[in-house]
């Protein structure tokens, strides 16, 4: 699978590891909040859970903050 996307990678490329853990945060009644959970207050936008992957998703991460802070200001 990973050749299909990107076909100059090797076998002698990779090595064997053990899964990776992530930390997870909770919200205040014990749930897991989902990933790239913002928070709204007056005049502030936090992104309070952007799980390790986030920079794979750090443009869509942008584009809805940016709408988030476009939407407030009209």
């Amino acid at each position: 699978m990973l050749q299909r996307l990107v076909p100059e990678v090797q076998s002698d490329d990779l090595e064997p590891a053990g899964a990776g853990v992530r930390a997870q945060a909770y919200g205040r009644e014990g749930r897991l909040l989902d990933d790239f959970h913002l928070r709204k207050l007056p005049r502030q936008l936090h992104v309070c859970n952007a799980p390790s992957p986030a920079a794979t998703s750090s443009l869509s991460i942008g584009e809805t903050v940016s709408d988030e802070i476009l939407a407030a200001l009209s």
